[in-house]
């Protein structure tokens, strides 16, 4: 259901509040540009600094915008599952295609209360679930047998996995399935994490050189790791560069070099420093996205 390029999309702001006429150009940026779906509202959206409306507004927006020719993931991760609930029936209501739902940060759930909150939300509304399980940000790791039991769950479906570990692949395919729907949640490793089984990415740096991102998910899909490694080759320096500060800013002040959106975020972040963004600068030409 789920395959290729994904954007972990970000939230363009003017003067601290929410650029809708720019959102909706980059959602058909996108689209031209041969991404194969949408993710709203994730940690690259800020989430953790959006409100709760403007979480809703972000996620219909791109949902109208696209208007069903690529699909939207709508970020609808909390660690209230109260929260997580009203987000994920929102998504629904406005024909989001699936819900992109991390494990509960911050009150470090044992497995017990994993498999409780993912349940709960199953059992709120008919949306697919993927699991977002990262434990660097969320200080929980889903292990691959608890991931197995939620796979039992009809519209539990799929799992972008950050945690870095391109055997965790292998192992979710014995306790989850072949057809369970594994997605990468880390660039630099997204090569070879579709070789051990994956089948895509939802992607930070895809924001920044979306038709390179999806050309290399579409060579790994076809089995031409060739051209694959290629294209991984010209993008690494700009994976590196993008991530030396938190991702969603470095991957902000990329696309204001493009003129895409501004390169503003919300406190507690702040702009990039002039070292990080020599870096960005180089990668991009490194990329052939800039002279």
């Amino acid at each position: 259901m789920f395959k290729g390029s994904f954007p972990a999309l970000v939230t363009p702001f003017k003067n601290g509040e929410l650029d809708i006429d720019t959102l909706k150009h980059l959602v058909e940026w996108h689209i031209s540009e041969g991404s194969h779906g949408l993710v709203p509202v994730g940690t690259t959206g800020e989430s953790p600094t959006l409100s709760h409306d403007e979480h809703e507004t972000v996620v219909e927006e791109v949902v109208k915008a696209a208007a069903g020719r690529i699909p939207v993931i709508a970020g609808a991760g909390s660690n209230n599952t109260t929260e997580s609930v009203r987000f994920m029936q929102h998504a629904e209501k406005v024909g989001a295609a699936a819900a992109l739902v991390v494990t509960p940060y911050y009150n470090k759930p044992t497995q017990a209360g994993l498999i409780a909150h993912f349940t709960a939300l199953h059992e709120c509304c008919e949306l697919p679930i993927i699991i977002y399980n990262i434990p660097g940000r969320s200080v929980v790791d889903m292990t691959p047998e608890t991931m197995g039991e939620l796979a039992k769950l009809p519209r539990i479906i799929g799992v972008k996995d950050a945690t870095g570990d391109l055997a965790r692949v292998s192992y979710q395919r014995m306790t989850c399935g072949k057809d369970f729907i594994q997605l990468s949640g880390e660039d630099a490793t997204a090569h070879g994490f579709n070789a051990q089984g994956g089948v895509g990415c939802i992607s930070v740096t895809a924001n920044v050189a979306p038709k390179m991102l999806s050309q290399m998910q579409e060579a790994t899909l076809a089995g031409d790791y060739t051209a694959a490694i290629e294209l991984q080759d010209r993008l690494m320096p700009l994976h590196k560069a993008i991530f030396t500060e938190p991702g969603l800013v470095g991957a902000k002040y990329a696309m204001s070099q493009l003129g895409l959106c501004s390169d503003e975020v919300r406190s507690p972040l702040t702009g990039l420093t002039d070292g990080t963004k020599v870096l960005i600068d180089n990668g991009m030409r490194h990329a052939g996205l800039m002279n």
